[in-house]
């Protein structure tokens, strides 16, 4: 392995390729260095939607979009927290790397039709969907050695299916037949991240792009006020890789580290869905390197549930689709509602930081999700489990409502009137307590044969027996980091650019701060910023910028 080169990308998630691919297809020499034993990171568990406004596929797909329309809805969520230029630089830079990926990586980008913007509702949203993009089926038998190098995750066992075939990516899903999935499995073809995350590890392999796993950074290496290279743990000890242009910051939050979480997180994230490397390693760098840190309370916050030993390596699994089904509600340990429950997983950060004052509590953790018979006959629970009549033996089940508020350990009575006042609503069509089934986003969630209708996610709680799924605070990552410009450069207490040191992903201080613009805004944003810092050090090693 070479011990120089232009630049260095530590990590080889979304983000840290898209960096990596970028300055190489300008002819610096980029080496890519992974702390895991494999590639991807956490976008390779995903389901690879990449959320992009005004891409240049919407008016195929029959979408409009704009720069000032696309601006209008991002900073109608921002609460006077964003910085302007760092949403403008997204903007405008996204249609230029879905371009540039196409026609150099064969990304092969298309629009997931229909997916709506999260809050479509808000000012330059957009209902019938257009921004979200995804990848099709990629045969990684392309990758020659590198075929079984690229992380599965614990989360998709579907991982031959694109996101149009799940309930997630279409109205109604038509999965392949099993002769079709035999097809797929010949030549190893994956979709969703697996997809999004082969296609760009192929590009990178193309273009020269040196890369190592198994390999730690612990410090930037910085020489008479710039960052000029990273020292590394390796089997035979400390060891130092130069950067001639710069280094790249793309290793993930640090959900996983429990002292960076206590100090800087605004509520209880106990449970995260990423992969265990994010430790904080790149934030200990470029706070090291004296960056000014920015966004750190933040993450992607997301309802998760403990599963069993053995169901997935992690034992938990995201909550998204199962909470916004009809015939069923969340309650907290005072048996009521206290959110909408079909609201995207991001907005759930605020539902679960909300403080009971009186008693100096998180008002909403605990907290259930239940439903009933019918709903187990119709759409299985959480994880991976089909309809039928016997749920797992991990759920909790009750023959009445009064005995699952006394396993729940909740007031029966309110849990009674709770059941009651949905079922009232659920009659009128409407749910005036939280506006569940009123956005398009709850619409395009819930049942798939209802996609559009209000009754897609409301339904009654009626059938014994009940049952209750335990959810927790978990996050897809944390969103705070060093503070980075328009260049994706890490700036310095001064807001001045650290030479040679940039940021991309869940490491930086996310430029959506507390948002989530739709389907895609984690790996959107990520990708983005991955590609500025590529092109601005592509033109760094060719000496076209200082």
């Amino acid at each position: 392995m070479p011990d120089s080169f232009d630049v260095v990308v530590l990590g080889s998630g979304a983000a840290g390729l898209t960096a990596a691919f970028t300055a190489a297809a300008r002819g610096a020499r980029v080496g890519v260095f992974e702390k895991a034993d494999e590639v991807g990171g956490t976008a390779a568990w995903s389901g690879g939607n990449v959320w992009i406004p005004n891409n240049p596929l919407m008016a195929a797909a029959g979408a409009t979009d704009s720069e000032a329309e696309s601006m209008e809805y991002i900073m109608s969520l921002s609460r006077d927290l964003l910085e302007e230029r760092l949403v403008r630089a997204y903007v405008r830079a996204g249609p230029e790397m879905v371009t540039f990926l196409d026609s150099e990586a064969d990304t092969e980008f298309y629009v997931a039709e229909g997916f709506p913007d999260y809050h479509a509702e808000n000012p330059g949203g957009r209902p019938g969907g257009g921004r979200t993009l995804e990848t099709p089926l990629f045969p990684f038998d392309e990758l020659g050695e590198w075929q079984h190098r690229v992380t599965r995750g614990p989360y998709f066992a579907e991982l031959r299916l694109v996101q149009r075939e799940t309930p997630i990516g279409a109205a109604v899903p038509n999965p392949p037949s099993a002769e079709e999935l035999a097809r797929r499995a010949a030549r190893d073809e994956r979709g969703r991240g697996q997809s999004l995350m082969g296609r760009l590890l192929k590009a990178c392999l193309a273009r020269g792009v040196v890369v190592t796993t198994g390999r730690r950074a612990r410090r930037l290496v910085i020489e008479d006020g710039r960052v000029a290279g990273v020292e590394f743990d390796t089997p035979q000890g400390p060891g130092v890789v130069r950067a001639a242009a710069g280094v790249v910051l793309a290793t993930g939050g640090f959900e996983w580290n429990e002292e960076y979480k206590r100090a800087f997180l605004r509520g209880p994230l106990t449970h995260p869905v990423t992969m265990p490397t994010s430790e904080g390693d790149g934030l200990y760098m470029a706070m090291k390197a004296g960056a000014m840190l920015g966004n750190m309370r933040e993450a992607w916050w997301s309802p998760v549930a403990d599963l069993p030993a053995g169901v997935n390596d992690m034992n938990r699994v995201m909550v998204n689709a199962d909470r916004t089904r009809p015939r069923s509600i969340m309650v907290n340990r005072q048996g009521r509602r206290f959110t909408n429950e079909a609201a995207n997983y991001n907005a759930f950060g605020g539902a679960f930081h909300q403080e009971d004052v009186a008693t100096f509590s998180y008002a909403n953790l605990p907290c259930w999700l239940i439903f009933d018979q019918e709903y187990l006959r119709r759409y299985g629970t959480v994880g991976p489990y089909p309809p039928g009549e016997v749920p797992p033996p991990w759920v909790i089940a009750a023959s009445s409502l009064d005995d699952l508020a006394a396993k729940l350990e909740v007031p029966a009575e309110a849990l009674k009137n709770t059941v009651a006042q949905w079922n009232a609503n659920v009659a009128t069509g409407r749910d005036p307590d939280f506006h569940r089934g009123e956005s398009a986003h709850d619409r395009w969630w819930g049942d798939p044969h209802l996609k559009g209708q209000p009754e897609a996610t409301l339904g009654p709680l009626e059938e014994a027996p009940f049952y209750a799924v335990s959810l927790k605070s978990g996050a897809l990552g944390t969103k705070g980091g060093p503070r980075v410009d328009p260049d994706a450069r890490v700036l310095d207490l001064d807001g001045e650019p650290i030479e040679g040191l940039y940021a991309a992903g869940n490491v930086m201080a996310s430029p959506f701060g507390m948002t989530y613009g739709g389907a895609g805004g984690t790996l959107g944003p990520a990708m983005v910023y991955g590609y500025l810092a590529g092109r601005h050090l592509g033109a760094r090693a060719s000496g076209a910028a200082s």
